[in-house]
């Protein structure tokens, strides 16, 4: 299609910047044409046709990409194709004995995760795009899920997949659990960005349904009591399927977005509050809370619970309740649509996250958001800006930290340039403080390397 309004569609990810400018009208270079192959074989044609002709491809999946890869370059000279994937949406087998399903990589994550519930079986790769996410982009940015302490990261799903590239298609011809042979080729197929290739099919672990899904919460006093569960919790390799801790911030936004409650609920909740705060003595401006994730057999669950709780108990955590667990699981997916939502109130808002050791998670957050704070007060913001963070995935040697960044941006003359300012002296400051660029939103980045 050449049709304009298909080549917008497929000319942004959802980064702050990219939907700012579509907002204000400040399009850049968009693809020339779109073009959406049926199977591996179309995706060989186009690639051919490509190299023939000199012509640029970006692949498209579920257009979630948050680190400008589907962006076109305004010095590009090349016509560019879009080459969107997401009519390769098919499963094209599954081998229940061997317990892997063989997919086209087109195919969306939670299409894919309710065809196989039909089955009885999950992936369990949860990210937070799973309602819009492929699964090529999953492999492209080296995606994590929610659930990855059980279910593992994608590169720990991957069983084989097949990529198009220049010089043709690389594929194992080995479906074992393991081989010794290297250089591993998925290794420079996942995170690739689209650089090396078109991801075109993708064989998957898969595992049957848990037995008991179920939600928990737990109250610390500060973020600092939360961060040590955190690691006393990985420390003894004891996670659930998941495990988040918010800071005070996100967990006072949190409570403000709760639904209007009943009269009775209200006063229970009321009560529960009092608890808290005058019997515990927890200050509700330092308060964090930290969000739980069960599955397994009732009686692996029930293990579970009381260890975690135990655990938490040793550094002055108390339960918030199942209910208060599902919200704030739940909350993560509602997070995106808060900020496109923040767009119409002169709001601009980013999340970025890293990988640090457990020795400098404490520090780094507090780096981190003092960075933003004094950034925000150099390029003028008149209002406090929203600025808060999570610790949202669990190893053995450190964890994944999620930071959100929202501000106003009433009488600033250039947002985006202020923003984009903003968020680049917070990532400094991740790198300073011993943390990564990135911990699985994928993205070519010379600091690396």
């Amino acid at each position: 299609s050449d049709d304009p309004a298909d080549r917008l569609m497929h000319s942004h990810g959802h980064t702050c910047h990219e939907l700012f400018a579509l907002r204000t009208g400040k399009i850049g270079r968009i693809p020339d044409v779109v073009v959406w192959p049926g199977n591996h074989e179309d995706v060989e044609v186009v690639v051919k046709a490509a190299v023939k002709y000199d012509v640029c491809i970006v692949p498209f999946g579920g257009g979630t990409n948050v680190s400008g890869a589907l962006e076109c370059p305004s010095e590009e000279k090349r016509v560019i194709v879009s080459l969107d994937m997401t009519e390769m949406d098919r499963i094209l087998w599954m081998d229940v004995e061997n317990l892997t399903v063989h997919v086209e990589a087109g195919i969306i994550g939670q299409d894919l995760e309710r065809k196989l519930a039909e089955k009885g079986f999950t992936s369990g790769h949860e990210p937070d795009s799973l309602e819009f996410s492929s699964v090529g982009g999953w492999i492209a940015t080296r995606s994590s899920g929610m659930k990855k302490n059980v279910y593992g990261n994608i590169e720990d799903m991957v069983v084989r997949m097949k990529m198009v590239t220049p010089r043709g298609t690389l594929e194992k011809n080995f479906l074992g659990p393991r081989n010794s042979i290297g250089p591993d080729i998925h290794h420079f197929m996942l995170g690739s960005e689209g650089l090396l290739g078109v991801v075109t099919e993708v064989t998957l672990k898969i595992i049957p349904l848990p037995e008991v899904r179920r939600y928990g919460s737990l109250v610390f006093p500060s973020f600092e009591p939360g961060v040590a569960f955190m690691r006393e919790v990985a420390r003894q390799r004891c996670a659930p399927a998941s495990i988040r801790l918010m800071d005070n911030m996100q967990f006072q936004m949190g409570q403000v977005m709760k639904p209007a409650a009943s009269f009775w609920k209200a006063a229970v909740d009321s009560l529960k509050k009092i608890y808290v705060t005058k019997f515990k003595g927890f200050d509700p401006d330092q308060m964090a809370a930290c969000t739980l994730l069960f599955e397994g057999t009732p009686d692996e669950v029930a293990i579970q619970e009381k260890r975690l709780y135990d655990i938490a108990a040793m550094f002055g955590g108390i339960p918030g309740g199942e209910e208060n667990g599902e919200r704030g699981y739940l909350f993560t997916f509602v997070i995106a649509y808060v900020r496109d939502l923040g767009f119409d109130y002169s709001f601009l808002s980013e999340s970025f996250e890293t990988s640090v050791p457990w020795s400098r998670v404490v520090e780094l957050c507090r780096n981190v958001k003092d960075r933003v704070q004094r950034e925000c007060e150099k390029h003028g913001i008149t209002y406090p800006p929203f600025n808060s963070c999570r610790v949202t995935q669990t190893y053995d040697a450190g964890a994944c930290v999620y930071f959100y960044l929202a501000f106003n941006y009433t009488g600033v003359s250039d947002p985006i340039g202020a923003f984009s300012e903003i968020e680049a002296a917070a990532r400094d400051e991740i790198l300073s403080s011993g943390g990564s660029l990135s911990h699985h939103h994928g993205g070519w980045m010379q600091a690396h390397l």
